[in-house]
């Protein structure tokens, strides 16, 4: 009987042919998988939460990233700071389960050292008076704010370009004022599938046409990306038609001061992997509605437009989508080779009221539908590529380009860190 030598992962990222999908081992690998988490999870900046998850002074929500677990916290000047979920004494995890609560303190449950919301230990019995409570304060964790989106990064040694996702978000953001806003509803979703296919998936909309009809109501078809060989004269002039909308829109955009322009770090020298553009909506153009319209009265910010269309930003982790009256912002973390949580939040004005200014079931129908529809396709595709028989396909130039990209970055970035 002949032995068939295993690949390392660095042979499995190598063999992979331009233009094509990664290898099914990179997907259902534990060791590809934890190499996965400790550089894409634990060495790169990744999107964590929202302000909306800590509104008041002394919340705390707690988040597990793989084996390590953080606790996002709003202290008494209203900063939001982030700690390692683990006590200095023994090692306890201070908030013992995922989720949100509200302290006045951070207290471990194993022998009570008390720690405040910025993090200094004060108080620790029966430890004596050479003890010097100054050297145990929580260890910090790195974490900036951009809008609504709370990054943070578990390395020590954080990249820097975090700060060009910033200077390029910041004025995209600013109209809508994202940290005046609450969470309306919020999902959490485990796909049966690798973290990579999620991403994958979110980054395409080949499929979107066939598996998609909620979402598709508001896209413009042309922007799923298409293949112009062979169009007719009905095609070419619709494609005229989106041309000509798009390109009013943004003067019109423009000459209000919103920023619409196309920006990608997307190659393989960033660590922080993102796009962002202003995308025309069909219809209405106001919001990611069944109707198209929008679906809070209450606008985002002091906002006097609903025709703003859609800010979409997407990085490694997440992708968020941000509409005059509200903003859809997910992300995803790794649980095993084959599942996914994937961390939905519908955010709204502060202000507004449900059942007044808006309808939940309006306002989270396209969205629900649609990531319950991506967890099916994912779940099969995750098991197709562990069938012994795949052989990864070619991406199509006309609709998944980024693909190809994406794949290009997550390989350079795993050699860049010796995998």
């Amino acid at each position: 009987m002949s032995f068939i030598p295993i690949k390392t992962h660095r042979e499995l990222i190598d063999s992979r042919e331009p233009g094509h999908g990664l290898p099914g081992e990179l997907f259902g690998r534990q060791d590809a998988f934890q190499n996965d988490v400790d550089v894409f999870f634990q060495k790169l900046w990744i999107l964590a939460g929202v302000t909306a998850d800590v509104p008041e002074p002394g919340d705390v929500s707690t988040v597990e990233i793989g084996k390590a677990s953080i606790m996002i916290v709003r202290d008494e000047d209203e900063n939001i700071r982030t700690y390692r979920n683990i006590c200095r004494h023994r090692g306890s995890r201070i908030m013992k389960e995922q989720g949100k609560t509200s302290v006045g303190m951070l207290v471990c449950p194993y022998h009570q050292w008390t720690y405040d919301l910025d993090g200094s230990l004060k108080h620790a019995k029966h430890m004596g008076q050479e003890f010097d409570r100054s050297c145990k304060s929580l260890i910090p964790v790195h974490t900036k704010v951009v809008g609504a989106h709370i990054f943070v990064c578990l390395s020590d040694e954080p990249p820097a370009d975090i700060a060009k996702l910033e200077e390029v978000m910041t004025p995209r953001f600013a109209p809508y004022d994202m940290q005046r806003t609450k969470i309306a509803y919020e999902m959490d979703v485990i796909e049966n599938g690798n973290w990579k296919l999620v991403m994958e998936n979110n980054r395409e909309c080949y499929h979107c046409e066939a598996t998609h009809p909620e979402l598709t109501n508001s896209f413009l078809p042309e922007d799923f990306g298409f293949c112009p060989d062979g169009l007719g004269e009905e095609a070419l002039a619709a494609y005229e038609t989106y041309v000509a909308r798009n390109a009013a829109s943004k003067e019109n955009w423009e000459k209000d001061g919103y920023v619409c322009s196309i920006f990608e770090s997307l190659d393989e020298s960033v660590h922080t992997n993102f796009r962002t553009q202003r995308l025309v909506i069909a219809g209405s153009n106001e919001s990611q509605t069944l109707s198209t319209k929008i679906a809070c009265s209450k606008l985002l910010g002091n906002l006097q437009r609903r025709d703003l269309g859609d800010v979409h930003m997407w990085g490694h982790n997440s992708w968020t989508h941000v509409m005059s009256d509200h903003s859809v912002i997910a992300f995803i973390l790794p649980v095993a080779p084959d599942k996914t949580l994937v961390r939905t939040k519908w955010l709204v004005h502060a202000d507004a009221v449900e059942g007044v200014d808006y309808d939940l079931k309006t306002l989270t129908e396209v969205w629900v539908a649609t990531t319950r529809q991506d967890a099916e396709l994912v779940q099969n595709v995750h098991a197709g590529t562990q069938d012994p028989a795949y052989i990864p396909g070619p991406f199509s130039q006309y609709t998944e380009g980024a693909l190809d990209e994406y794949s290009r970055w997550y390989s350079a970035k795993l050699k860049e860190h010796g995998i």
